[in-house]
């Protein structure tokens, strides 16, 4: 992550960065509210409410009294902060489709649009272009411009350093899916470019199925295998953004490729033997998909349920490696080849203890589907807005448009 313009301001005093963070939490609070939860003095919290106010991020409210809730001694001052202050992007910017979402500082999608896209076409000018459109269009959906954005995170399938950057790939394809997207959005004040799996865990720890866990690995599971690692609480990366990449497969027994439980039940059920009197046998060769065997089975197919559990035992493999590595609490299941593989994880629990010597980590299916990677974005460009806006440089930390 960085801030997109060169300099940086001071550093705020320490009370201010306190008061934000704790009014980014509550609701409508007070300012007791607000000593209570910063530890500060009485002057110190009300100098630094006024002094956000003054930005734009706070808006003071009615007193009680004017409201009908108070009728004796002076009324306290109650304070939000301005969820509509500015928006925030975010982008699932996968291989074959971008998924783009406005919303405000509190998280509230303001718009939302997703668009297929011809996955041989991936050259690195196609897909700046593709990306600011989508952006664009996001934005106007939700009655905004690009003026009106704080920050806006991206997600791509390829590992991503701090600074926003893909390393060098053997056929440049990490590049290609993260063209300088840095650089390109850059008119952002604050832009987060983060590997998808990582993101993915973003939103499972956000609003998924690890909000009460500090230790899980996310493993997303369409074309491609990606995992998003977060330990004793921080989201790991790695010198160049390669934390739970998954070439590594290749060179294990029984897994063998990087690729995803989309791709492979795709390919087993087109290499399969199809029962004439079966509902797939009369679909072309080519048009066959491993989500509708997974489909079938979870409406009780004897012949798809084979494909689903054969996917378990590979997910309980893959846990395994997980686990001996990073000894998570709990391993997710996400992306939209995720929905319905409830009888393959049922087969991953019961084969996984038998897969490594430490306690076998939960299994899970995300409940977020194929909106994991765009949920996690949002949640990252609020996460990135929250610590750096008050860092901007220039006398008002905000958005390029004036604000009343």
């Amino acid at each position: 992550m960085r801030n997109s313009a060169d300099a940086r301001a001071a550093a705020p005093r320490a009370s201010l960065d306190a008061v934000l963070g704790f009014a980014w939490d509550a609701g409508v609070f007070v300012s007791d509210d607000a000593m209570a939860g910063t530890g500060h003095t009485r002057t110190t919290t009300i100098d630094a409410l006024d002094e956000l106010i003054g930005t734009g991020l706070l808006r003071e409210l009615p007193n009680a009294r004017s409201t009908g809730e108070y009728t004796k001694g002076r009324p306290a001052r109650r304070f939000e902060l301005r969820a509509d202050y500015a928006v925030v992007v975010g982008v699932d910017a996968g291989r074959a489709h971008l998924a783009t979402t406005v919303a405000d500082l509190r998280g509230a999608t303001a718009a939302a649009e997703t668009l297929d896209l011809d996955a041989s076409r991936d050259a690195a000018d196609e897909r700046r272009a593709a990306i600011s459109a989508a952006v664009d269009s996001a934005l106007g959906a939700a009655g905004r411009s690009r003026d009106d954005v704080l920050a806006i995170c991206v997600g791509v399938p390829a590992p991503v350093d701090g600074d926003g950057r893909s390393p060098q790939h053997r056929d440049d394809f990490w590049r290609r899916m993260n063209p300088g997207l840095v650089d390109l959005l850059d008119w952002a004040p604050i832009v987060r470019i983060e590997n998808d799996a990582s993101l993915a865990a973003v939103a499972e720890g956000s609003v998924g199925g690890a909000t009460d866990s500090r230790d899980y690995v996310v493993l997303l599971a369409g074309e491609r295998f990606g995992a998003g690692v977060v330990v004793d609480g921080h989201l790991l990366r790695g010198a160049h953004g390669g934390v739970g990449e998954t070439v590594a497969f290749d060179h294990i027994a029984g897994v063998g490729t990087a690729d995803g439980l989309g791709t492979r039940l795709t390919s087993w059920v087109r290499e399969a033997s199809i029962p004439a009197d079966h509902p797939l046998s009369g679909v072309p060769r080519d048009r066959l998909t491993g989500r509708a065997v997974v489909d079938l089975a979870r409406e009780g197919d004897a012949w798809s349920r084979v494909f689903v559990e054969r996917a378990g035992l590979l997910v309980a493999r893959i846990a395994a490696v997980f686990g001996s590595l990073y000894n998570p609490q709990r391993i997710i299941v996400a992306g939209a080849i995720a929905e319905g593989l409830d009888e393959g994880i049922e087969v991953a629990r019961m084969r996984l203890p038998h897969e490594l010597d430490l306690p076998a980590p939960e299994l899970l299916l995300s409940s977020l589907g194929s909106t994991s990677v765009v949920t996690g974005a949002v949640a990252a460009a609020i996460e990135a807005a929250r610590a750096g806006v008050l860092h901007l440089p220039g006398p008002v930390s905000a958005p390029r448009r004036t604000r009343p």
